[in-house]
């Protein structure tokens, strides 16, 4: 497992008095980094980023039902007036919004990017230094410690008791011992101990580079949300082909003597059949939550996690860094069996200067005792969080060497130790605490804490975080349960949640009495709330089991044992301060730090998924009555009572403008699935009942009117009553009411009836109502259709429930 930690060039262990001779590489020079640029050896793979301007521009403009519109707007171009031609200017405005909305988000997303990039330390003429990984050129010597990311492939050149974790690429799980000279792939990472390799593959032919830039790329897709949307848009096309052939068909029968209104009418059946703005409302939508979050600091590496984390009902929690923070404070040391306590420090200080890239127990550590020049460490042990120690050999300058452990005193010591009972009371205060044990095994011995004798205890005293408590007590208010999975020992994670009043904190289980068994596992995990002594692999396995059982799981955490449980959740979260590899497999970097960021994200997503639901109904009852009117009078062979400038008039008023504010607006609703099933529930219904009021408006109409100008009046009593029915479902839709919604809505119908009483809007929109008895019953067949849609709506709450 272990491996001489320092030596000379030669191979021979170095001298035992004074500090060790290291050579090390001295990396590139700056001319060879110079020429190897200029030959293109350099690392060009893009980091993961947001969609570019040309695929934003061409995501938004060149979709297949704006290819629809846009034919239908340059036939009304040429046959009618300006007027039936103003839907395509909306639909140039809307594509124009949903672009500028998505390079706003761009932006934001670029420029945290930047922010959270990982950045390899690069050994060039002697010195090391961070770097950008777009920097990194063939050849380069880069440094590597607990939690860095292997970038780029590439030659073991120095190597620390260097374990390294290959399961992303190759699924497996346990870490791999690296040796001077073993190959490293871009993508894995550091588990334990430190070294350094040599840059042999860079950018696209390094392995799992090209699978990495697809997995990291910024998209809009993959979410039940936009997924649910495709489908509703797959199905809109299927009925809109066959509907308008006979649409088209049907009118220039009917209308044999005027082409051109023909035409003009036929177009005016085709357009309401496309729900053209809700794409663009969800992509705004989406893209305005992104800038929201990105003001946070909180980078949404991939957008559908927005949504993702508003479907979460399991929050699991990794306590350090998440509940504490990342540092911690050596509150007291306790010699034990009499040991020496001036020579117990000169250990601590030993064993805190035989890690190079020290965790925040042994920095502590550290802090409270330094180093002394006489001892010489010859031999180290990393720690792991599989093991829960490290170790490390010394000689101690008066011909003396010794061999140390330091970790988690339950799994150093035997069940039963008298030792443990006195720890249990320091952990029961939520302190946490160390052994310091001496052994006379090897350290590459596979039982090396086995009757090691114990010498001192470090009590530490961890951070809470202060908006900690604020963000359980949120989470429990939305019934969100939350986990806390911990490497630290049980009772005092336990402590720890007590402290920051986490439901079920009372609750602790120590991990190592878990079930293997998944169900079983499960069953432990809803009924409990606090586990300590978790290993890596258990974090991965708890994930899988609340999965089992139908929980949308969220994982946070910052260390590189939280890696394979963050990748394997539905949502993973990194800390922003965390390690490589986390912020590499996260969804989510919180680069501000913040676990207060959580309910930010969790009520963006909830604004998003809920809001859409809402417009999405506006949107596909126009839809579904437009489809039934259009069928209604192709089987009742006559004319089509609406051009397109009725329709874009009912369509501004009822959906497009109410759609946007609705989008936009606070939503605290949770999250529900089956979003297709729950918007058409209301949808059809709504649009049944929209069109056959208007269909029966119409023909009462048809007989009502004769004479010059018979089809205007007809048209302006079934826009009469189609508009109050369009209104009838927004007043559902905008429920519960806020004076901002009322006020919208009130507004709508304000700006219709202006168009009823104007003279030149009346010419303008061909509306025009004639005499007091068919205005009327517009009205009173609106009254009674909006009657029959709260039944209907009701009717279809109780049979058909979210």
């Amino acid at each position: 497992m272990t491996q001489r930690a320092k030596i000379d060039t030669d191979g021979s262990e170095a001298e035992a008095v004074g500090p060790p001779v290291v050579h090390r590489p001295a990396g590139l020079t700056s001319a060879e980094v110079a020429e190897r640029v200029a030959r293109g050896e350099v690392n060009d793979v893009p980091v993961r980023s947001s969609r570019s301007t040309k695929d934003i521009v061409r995501g938004n403009v060149f979709t297949r039902f704006n290819a629809i519109i846009g034919i239908l707007w340059v036939i009304m171009l040429i046959v009618a007036p300006i007027q039936d031609s103003l839907f395509g200017f909306v639909i140039i405005a809307n594509t124009g919004i949903g672009i500028i909305q998505e390079l706003r988000a761009k932006k934001t997303l670029d420029g945290l990017a930047v922010i959270g990039e990982a950045k390899p330390t690069v050994r060039r003429d002697g010195v090391a230094a961070e770097l950008s990984t777009s920097e990194i050129v063939l050849g380069d010597l880069i440094e590597l410690g607990p939690g860095d990311k292997v970038v780029v492939d590439g030659e073991v050149a120095e190597a620390d008791s260097l374990e390294i974790d290959e399961s992303l690429l190759t699924g497996e799980a346990d870490p791999v011992v690296k040796k001077p000279g073993d190959r490293m792939m871009s993508g894995s990472f550091v588990v334990a101990g430190g070294g350094a390799f040599t840059a042999t593959k860079v950018g696209r032919e390094a392995y799992a580079a090209q699978l990495a830039e697809e997995a990291s790329r910024f998209t809009l897709v993959h979410s039940e949300l936009r997924t649910g949307i495709s489908t509703i848009l797959k199905y809109v096309t299927w009925m809109m082909i066959p509907t308008a052939i006979g649409l088209v068909i049907s009118q220039l029968v009917v209308k044999d003597d005027n082409f051109k209104d023909a035409i003009a009418r036929t177009v005016g059946g085709i357009v309401p059949m496309i729900p053209e703005g809700l794409v663009l409302l969800t992509s705004v939508a989406f893209a305005i939550g992104v800038v929201r979050l990105g003001r946070k600091q909180c980078l949404v590496q991939e957008l559908p996690a927005i949504e993702g984390l508003a479907r979460v009902n399991v929050v699991c929690l990794d306590k350090t860094g998440t509940l504490t923070e990342g540092g911690m404070d050596v509150t007291e040391l306790r010699p034990l069996d009499g040991a020496d306590e001036t020579y117990v420090r000169k250990v601590l200080g030993a064993l805190g200067e035989s890690d190079p890239r020290p965790n925040a127990s042994l920095q502590a550590i550290i802090d409270a005792y330094p180093d002394t020049v006489e001892w010489r460490c010859t031999e180290a042990l990393p720690f792991s969080s599989a093991r829960k120690y490290s170790g490390a050999a010394f000689s101690e300058g008066n011909g003396e060497n010794s061999t140390w452990l330091l970790g988690a005193p339950d799994v150093l010591l035997p069940a039963g130790d008298p030792t443990l009972t006195e720890i249990d009371h320091l952990n029961e205060q939520g302190l946490r605490v160390l052994l310091l044990a001496r052994t006379t095994r090897e350290l590459d011995s596979p039982d090396v804490a086995a009757g090691a004798h114990p010498t001192a205890l470090v009590v530490l005293e961890q951070r809470l975080r202060p908006d900690a408590a604020d963000t359980l007590a949120y989470f429990a208010d939305q019934n969100v349960a939350t986990k806390v999975i911990s490497g630290d020992n049980a009772v005092s994670v336990g402590a720890v949640a007590g402290k920051l009043d986490m439901p079920g904190a009372a609750n602790t289980v120590d991990a190592r009495t878990l079930p293997t068994d998944r169900e079983e596992m499960a069953k432990v995990l809803d009924e409990n709330a606090v586990f300590g002594r978790v290993t890596p692999q258990q974090k991965r396995d708890m994930v899988a089991a609340l999965q089992s059982h139908g929980h949308t799981v969220a994982m946070t955490g910052d260390g590189v044992n939280d890696v394979l449980a963050l990748k394997d959740a539905d949502i993973g979260v990194s800390m922003g301060s965390g390690s490589e590899a986390t912020r590499a497999v996260a969804q989510i970097v919180l680069l501000n730090n913040s676990f207060a960021t959580l309910p930010s994200v969790v009520a963006e997503g909830r604004r998003v998924i809920g809001n859409i639901t809402r417009v999405a109904t506006l949107f596909l009852t126009k839809t579904v009555y437009s489809v039934l009117l259009a069928v209604l009078v192709v089987c009742s062979q006559v004319e089509y009572p609406f051009l397109p400038r009725h329709l874009t008039l009912l369509s501004t008023l009822t959906i497009g403008v109410p759609a946007f504010f609705l989008a936009l607006a606070p939503n605290k609703e949770r999250a529900k699935p089956n979003f297709v099933r729950r918007v058409m529930r209301y949808a059809i219904p709504g649009g049944v009942i929209a069109a056959a009021a208007t269909f029966t408006t119409y023909l009462l109409a048809r007989h009502h009117y004769s004479g010059e100008g018979a089809l205007e009046a007809e048209t302006s009593a079934a826009t009469l009553t189609l508009f109050l029915v369009s209104m009838w479902v927004l007043a559902i839709i905008a429920r519960p009411y806020t004076w901002w919604r009322l006020t919208l809505v009130a507004t709508m119908g304000g700006a219709f009836l202006l168009v009823l009483v104007v003279p030149w809007l009346q010419d303008f929109f061909a509306l025009k109502l004639v005499g007091t008895t068919m205005p009327w019953a517009a009205v009173f067949i609106a009254a009674a259709g909006g009657l029959l849609l709260e039944v209907a709506w009701r009717w279809v709450d109780r049979r058909f429930p979210a």
